[in-house]
């Protein structure tokens, strides 16, 4: 009778003892997690993690190394409990020999300190009054990134509660890690795109100031030339000269018109259209073009195209500069086919310019709407940047697809707004 009361006695502590554990593993969690998911500073929860792991494994001190992507090292990143004499040994191992030490093992525990390669120090960590180690690695896509090193005064035996609980910690700090990593790299790109952003309105409003300066000498020489051009005798030698000064003079002035478009911010004068009439218009201002090079056109206008919210203009001026690349990419004698469609059933309007031009490389597809990048030897790099613009300012896309010596296709597409939508009815 009083062994069985001995035996339950006995029971009931250990039952204590383990859920007072559990309760204190699931708290130590908890906290961790809330930090990870509360800061954007990896500081504080790798701080918050030496701290737990040492009070709930009662032990001397706690500190993680993550690896230095620079250095290839393990270097430093928290700690406590720890002189800042043995912290001051500097950073461990290089990523090669701890990845091979650590590859195979979730924990590894360090009982002698003398012999295990490991240790970079076992004499400095005796004179801490260190007895034994554990180890954790941190991994993130199988890689090891950093170390969680939990120093004892004195050897023990570790549940495995205790270990699983340790494991889960590190993972929570693998995670925060990542996170901070994933920020850094969005502010990076951010910080980037809003500097390459600046520039390009910098460049935009210093563009329309010297286009403004430059059009009136300009259309003085334009009109001079012009005009002497027409008294000198057809067989005269400056009659040559005097045409190649007037034919620059207005290739000048169309840049500056598109320097002016591309830095001018218009609001679009919208109004039901109908895609199929603003096609047949730019194909009428290209038609010349067209006769003269020789080249065919085919065209496959979708029959009962709805009409839809958009601003004419600009639409033809889109349609008229994929038409114009269309035909200096052929050059002469090629074929080009244009066709609107509805896709998605009836809720895009689709408008596709196809030719057998020499096409654009792959490198450089990537690259086609940015401002003042053209391969033409001539190109502005403006004209398909506006239309991007207008393209994407009327709710629409604009996609390019070319392949070198395979011609280019031009898809955009439209969506079909109604009056009634347009105003938010």
């Amino acid at each position: 009778m009083i062994l069985f009361q001995l035996r339950k006695i006995k029971y009931e502590r250990f039952m204590m003892t383990d859920f007072d554990q559990f309760e204190t593993f699931y708290r130590t969690f908890r906290e961790v997690i809330s930090a990870v998911h509360a800061s954007n500073e990896t500081t504080e929860v790798l701080d918050l993690v030496v701290l737990k792991i040492t009070q709930v494994l009662n032990a001397k001190g706690a500190l993680i190394r993550l690896l230095n992507l620079e250095t290839n090292r393990f270097e430093l990143s928290a700690s406590y409990g720890l002189s800042e004499r043995y912290l001051a040994k500097g950073p461990i191992s290089s990523k090669r020999l701890i990845s091979d030490l650590y590859k195979k093992n979730k924990v590894v525990i360090i009982k002698d300190m003398l012999n295990d390669p490991r240790v970079q120090y076992p004499k400095e960590a005796r004179e801490e009054g260190i007895e034994m180690m554990l180890d954790v690695p941190m991994s993130m896509e199988e890689n090891i990134i950093g170390i969680l090193r939990t120093f004892l005064g004195r050897k023990r035996e570790f549940s495995e509660a205790e270990l699983h609980f340790v494991v889960s910690i590190v993972e929570q700090c693998a995670c925060a890690i990542q996170k901070a990593r994933l920020l850094e790299t969005q502010k990076s790109r951010y910080d980037h795109l809003a500097t390459q952003t600046e520039k390009l309105s910098a460049l935009g409003r210093m563009a329309a100031g010297i286009a403004h300066e430059i059009n009136n000498p300009l259309a003085g020489i334009l009109l001079y030339s012009s005009n002497m051009s027409k008294k000198v005798p057809n067989d005269s030698p400056l009659k040559e000269g005097l045409e190649i000064i007037s034919h620059e003079a207005m290739r000048c002035r169309d840049i500056i018109q598109e320097l002016l478009e591309f830095s001018r911010e218009r609001e679009a004068q919208k109004k039901m259209t109908d895609v199929n009439q603003v096609m047949a218009k730019a194909l009428a201002v290209v038609g010349n073009e067209l006769h003269l090079n020789h080249i065919e056109l085919e065209k496959n206008f979708a029959s009962e195209l709805p009409e839809s919210m958009l601003d004419q203009n600009q639409v033809e001026q889109v349609l008229i500069n994929l038409l114009l690349n269309a035909i200096q990419s052929i050059n002469e004698r090629g074929k080009i086919t244009v066709t609107t469609r509805t896709i998605s059933k009836g809720k895009r309007i689709q408008v596709e310019v196809t030719d057998s031009g020499k096409g654009i490389s792959g490198e450089y597809i990537s690259r086609v709407f940015e401002p003042f990048f053209s391969t033409k030897p001539n190109g502005t790099g403006l004209g398909l940047s506006v239309s991007y613009g207008i393209m994407k300012g009327h709710q629409g896309t604009i996609d390019i697809q070319s392949s070198l010596g395979e011609g280019t296709k031009v898809i955009l597409e439209f969506p079909v707004t109604r009056q009634a939508e347009n105003f938010g009815e």
